[in-house]
């Protein structure tokens, strides 16, 4: 690798920073891979099993807090983020008061965003390759074993809030994050996002399942999001009317976050809701066969809960849903075919429904 002087080094900061906006990212910061402290909270939340079936997160050893040994020859870290809340036709507050509808976080209501922020990266390492030649580099976006909001707090992307989501002070926290690990001596930037959560405890209390049972530390086990998506499973009874109508995911936490006043709604059309999921309802998403939920959710993030764990969750939520005579027919018309795990939730949700007959 070629030498640069500090000059250079700033210089071609200044470029990547050019670069990024022109690529559609909000911000970029640049890190060193220094986590100790956040390798030490990763593995006492280990090794107190709040990480459910996720499996993933304590594979891989100690390449997860240690980049170098993720992408051998690291010693920077770019961090971008990318805003992703889509300019609402229905309020996310109005579809969660309205139980006939189904919830969908908000990240997933448009295309996967792993594959445009991935790509946005590789061009924005052309681009820095077009500046100054071939370097190292490999480009990430929750894709890989990285602690990326740790990465992006040393970044001065935002600060860690106490549900766990990075927090910006000018941008909330609906964003998402991407890396560029890579070789070069670029100058790490200024760190100064201290934590502005302060006494607020809003995200504690709003938690539908009570999930963040300490600021900063989050039971995956009991949240919203976890048992929707990560678990492959039935959805323990105890937490089932908790979820109301959220069936792929769960916003409440950001929703009632006064930091998010900030945010601002996405320019990327990729990520505007598609298929009317911001508010649509229950019943039809149920009716869904499984090649209509493989068609419209063709490049979604929801594709990978896969069709039996969509109704399994949509069972869930029409047992939360006010008494109706359509609900009660949805549900039977499914019963005969479904498999085990369906067949389970749907019997709890027929359940539910009669008891307000």
């Amino acid at each position: 690798m070629p030498e640069y002087s500090p000059k250079q080094l700033d210089e071609l900061t200044s470029k990547i920073q050019l670069f990024a906006k022109e690529l559609g990212f909000q911000q970029i910061g640049i890190s060193n891979i220094d986590l100790k402290e956040h390798e030490q909270h990763l593995n006492d939340w280990l090794a107190a099993g709040l990480h459910g079936e996720m499996d993933y997160m304590s594979r891989h050893g100690s390449m997860r807090s240690h980049p170098e040994e993720l992408v051998d020859g690291t010693i920077r870290v770019i961090s971008v983020r990318m805003d992703y809340l889509p300019p609402e036709l229905t309020p996310p507050q109005d579809v969660l008061r309205n139980r006939n509808k189904a919830y969908i976080s908000r990240y997933a209501l448009g295309r996967d965003y792993h594959k445009l922020i991935r790509k946005r990266l590789q061009q924005l390492a052309k681009k820095i390759e077009q500046s100054i030649g071939v370097f190292g580099y490999r480009a990430f976006t929750d894709s890989a074993p990285i602690l990326e909001k740790a990465l992006a707090e040393k970044a001065n992307l935002g600060w860690m809030g106490k549900h766990t989501n990075l927090i910006n002070k000018k941008a909330g926290s609906w964003f998402f994050l991407g890396e560029i690990f890579t070789d070069l001596p670029l100058p790490v930037t200024e760190h100064s996002a201290e934590n502005h959560c302060g006494n607020c405890t809003a995200c504690i209390d709003i938690c539908p399942t009570q999930a963040i049972i300490a600021p900063f530390k989050v039971d995956a086990k009991r949240c919203i999001s976890y048992l929707t998506i990560e678990l492959h499973g039935s959805i323990p009874v105890e937490f089932r009317a908790d979820m109301g109508n959220r069936i792929y995911g769960c916003d409440d936490c950001q929703l009632v976050c006064p930091w998010n006043r900030f945010a601002k709604n996405t320019s990327e059309q990729d990520f505007f809701s598609r298929h009317q999921l911001d508010s649509a309802d229950l019943i039809d998403l149920f009716n869904w066969d499984e090649d209509t939920f493989l068609q419209n959710t063709k490049g979604s993030a929801i594709r990978r809960i896969g069709y039996q764990r969509w109704l399994r969750n949509i069972a869930v939520a029409l047992g939360n849903a006010p008494f109706s005579d359509a609900i009660i027919s949805a549900l039977q018309s499914r019963r005969n075919t479904a498999d085990d795990l369906v067949k389970e939730h749907i019997d709890w949700a027929l359940t539910r429904q009669s008891s307000r007959a």
